[in-house]
């Protein structure tokens, strides 16, 4: 079973169900200053597992694109991957724990869906914990447990594990969370010992599916509150379920990524050797196949299609990432420079010239622009936008290495091995080095480098380290707090004015939000003068002082459309959408939330307007 099939097959399942298919939506959260991308499959849904009403119903299943970085370092191995796709069916308060079980169950074993035989399956659900600091308990999971054993799972199949592998969410630092019930695949090796079990992670157990119970919202005091509806969310990884189903030993050994492997390879690798005519047999790059002296190239293969895949993603996205040095940009730039950095290892290092990435990117397009046909839209930006950071990062590469190989002969005198943070963060303040790279040379040569020092020299020049993948605000749409909310509104104003002021070419392009500020991208060729600045915000204030009301409607998006309603370009939407009105001014299909009057709002002051990209402008403004 292909990746293809697996998806159609899993939207069949549930909608056979009685579950709605909607669209995945972008990898960029809307309005969620909590995280840089889009985490999991939960993460669009969090306002409606937290009680709004979705306009397709309580039961929705989709295809969610997920980014996550905090695991960057183990990509190189058989498993770990940035860019994964997640299949996803919910329950808002409709079915709980026992059905969510049986319908995974079925699909899992049916002969018409997987066919997966059962005495290969073990389970694991939520052993419970002691509350802290005068909380509660929370209980284990026996619910979960008893419905194992009723479809026939002995105890011995059913492991009572810890929180940190059955307790899910929430996505940011607030927002809905509970226990969680996984299915394992039995991968047929000898147990490591009397007490494995499910969940054990020697190798013999493999994870395929999650359950997720969402019983509690995480507030921004830290306090699990129960909610007044029970969610179910679940996930099974689109990449790991393929690799089981097929039985290879990774994912890079899949028809997901051996296209892209062969062309890293095509672009990369030196031909083999030949001698008298004949020439070494191929290698099968990135397989984990049992050559050591091969293992090193494999990882950086692994690497390269990884981290390709996940960059034209990104750029791809409706709501597309440039590469940068904040945010999700600096996210993008890592994984670019990252790949960029293993392809010249393959080829033999730094004597190697030309460019490859839009190479690989071409193929990852290929591949996935039948499921994603706004990679296939947005293919001359892709490229371009690869090409240039690949250009700009064999720059600062060149430089950058020519100056560690000049302090690399005293480093090597000093008996401890260790680069000091000092000279790592010159490297990157004075070449733009970046310090996972510098950690990486070091590595090649025995040394480590003291990374405590370099944040400490990095904090001095006010800049934020966004490498673990993850910055963190107080708050953001998923605790729905009163100021985002009004700066969300606030955003469907100020495109609204700018629409007048600039032109009905003007689009959304991407929006960000804070409890301080918001930030608002959109289309438009060149920077806007002082004059235009201006009537943008007195049109705004304008509209806040006439305090119209917000109203919102369910309909067909064909008919929001036709009643001109304002969407977000490249978006996907559902065939039913809410579509938020504000007096005759704005007309937007949104997830929300709203203010209900523009009253609330306060004095709109827009502080900066910048380029973002290309054709794209960038507002920072706030709400005094």
């Amino acid at each position: 079973m292909n990746a293809n099939e697996l998806r159609q097959k899993y939207i069949d399942f549930f909608v056979k169900h009685a579950h709605a298919r909607i669209e995945g939506k972008s990898l960029i959260p809307e309005n969620d200053p909590t995280v840089l991308f889009t985490t999991a499959g939960m993460h669009p849904l969090v306002p409606y597992l937290l009680g709004a009403e979705h306009p397709a119903g309580k039961r929705l299943v989709d295809v969610q694109k997920c980014i996550r970085t905090g695991d960057i370092e183990s990509v190189g191995d058989f498993s770990h991957l940035t860019f994964f796709e997640m299949l996803g069916n919910w329950s808002l308060g409709d079915y709980f724990k026992e059905d969510a079980i049986k319908m995974s169950y079925e699909f899992l074993t049916s002969p018409e869906w997987l066919g997966i035989p059962h005495e290969k399956l073990g389970v694991t659900v939520f052993a419970g914990e002691k509350g802290e600091g005068g909380a509660p308990d929370i209980p284990r999971d026996d619910e979960s447990a008893a419905v194992w054993s009723s479809l026939g799972f002995s105890k011995e199949r059913i492991a009572y594990r810890p929180r940190e592998d059955n307790w899910w969410g929430p996505a940011g630092t607030t927002g809905p969370c509970g226990p969680d019930s996984e299915m394992y695949i039995d991968m047929g090796k000898e147990p490591c010992s009397p007490a494995c079990e499910p969940g054990c992670g020697c190798g013999k157990w493999l994870e395929i599916w999650n359950d997720v119970f969402m019983q509690y919202n995480k507030d921004a005091d830290g306090n699990y509150i129960p909610l007044a509806r029970k969610c179910v969310d679940t996930g099974m990884g689109v990449e790991r379920t393929v690799t089981i189903l097929t039985g290879k030993k990774s994912v890079y050994d899949t028809e997901i990524f051996q296209p892209i492997i062969k062309a890293i390879v095509a672009a990369c690798v030196p031909p083999p050797e030949c001698s008298g005519g004949v020439c070494a047999m191929p290698y099968r790059y990135g397989m984990g196949e049992t050559q050591p002296e091969y293992a090193e190239r494999d990882r950086s293969v692994r690497i390269i299609a990884d981290h390709v895949r996940s960059a034209v993603f990104i750029v791809g996205d409706p709501k597309a990432v440039t590469p940068s040095n904040v945010g999700a940009g600096y996210v993008l730039r890592r994984l670019i420079r990252r790949a960029i950095r293993h392809g010249r290892k393959l080829a033999g290092g730094s004597g190697t010239e030309g460019l490859f990435l839009s190479k690989i990117a071409c193929v990852v397009i290929e591949n996935f622009r039948e499921a994603y046909p706004e990679l296939e839209q947005n293919r001359a930006f892709i490229l371009e936008e690869l090409t240039k950071e690949e250009e700009r990062f064999l720059e600062t590469l060149h430089k950058g290495e020519k100056e560690f190989e000049k302090l690399l002969p005293n480093l090597l005198r000093d008996p401890k091995k260790v680069m000091s943070g000092r000279l790592a963060f010159k490297l990157y303040d004075t070449y733009g080095f970046p310090i996972e790279l510098t950690a990486e040379l070091a590595a090649e040569n025995g040394l480590t480098v003291n990374r405590e020092e370099f944040e400490e020299a990095f904090k001095k020049h006010q800049e934020t380290s966004r490498a673990g993948g993850e910055q963190i605000f107080k708050a953001g749409l998923a605790d729905h707090s009163e100021i985002s909310t009004k700066y969300h509104t606030a955003t469907h104003l100020l495109q609204a004015a700018l629409k007048q002021v600039l032109g009905s070419h003007v689009a959304q392009k991407g929006s960000n939000i804070t409890h301080e500020r918001m930030r608002f991208d959109f289309s438009h060729p060149a920077p806007m003068t002082a004059d235009e600045i201006k009537r943008v915000e007195d049109i705004v204030n304008e509209q806040i002082k006439r305090d119209l009301p917000v109203t919102m409607e369910v309909m067909e998006l064909e008919a929001a459309k036709a009643g001109g309603a304002t969407a977000l370009f490249g978006e996907k939407y559902e065939a039913r959408v809410k579509v938020y009105t504000i007096g005759a001014f704005s007309k937007e299909v949104c997830g929300g939330p709203h203010v209900e009057h523009t009253g609330t709002l306060g004095h709109f002051k827009i502080q900066k307007e910048q380029s973002s990209s290309s054709g794209v402008r960038r507002i920072r403004a706030i709400l005094e």
